[in-house]
């Protein structure tokens, strides 16, 4: 039987057990926080085209007074094109408009939704479980509703 030169010793199971225990325990907690991060960098992708579609519903109203009409390819006011949400004008009058951005599913922002409307009250109207109970009067950019 070969003997063990002094410097030649191997890992123990024991530590080989506590390091695997101690990676598991960093990935508890890095993947779930890694998993919010996510979802928190694609929230502000719809923030920004509500804003952009607002700026060009009032560019609308100037040209023809009315928001109707708005909201349509060729028009002043086109929806953005869809990327993690999908856009929608449900409601557009002479004097009001409501503009909503919804999570598709499949994605990380699934179950949230964000409106504006006319007088530029931002709402988040459907959020999932975690981040906070909707409506809420603000758009919702942090878990427990933090706007």
């Amino acid at each position: 039987m070969p003997r063990m030169q002094p410097g030649n010793r191997g890992f123990t199971l024991i530590e080989l057990m506590v390091t695997v225990a101690i990676v598991a325990i960093i990935a508890a907690v890095a993947i779930p926080a890694y998993g919010e991060y996510v979802v928190r960098s694609r929230l502000p992708q719809a923030h920004n085209n509500l804003a952009m579609l607002r700026v060009k519903l009032e560019q609308h109203f100037q040209d023809n007074r009315s928001y109707e009409g708005a909201c349509v390819a060729g028009s002043a006011a086109p929806l953005p094109a869809q990327d993690d949400f999908t856009y929608a004008c449900p409601t557009l009058t002479g004097t009001a408009f409501l503009v909503t951005a919804t999570g598709r599913a499949g994605t990380p922002v699934a179950g949230f939704t964000f409106s504006l409307d006319h007088a530029n009250a931002r709402r988040s109207t459907a959020l999932p479980e975690g981040w906070g109970v909707a409506p809420v009067a603000c758009w919702v950019t942090r878990k427990g509703g933090g706007c």
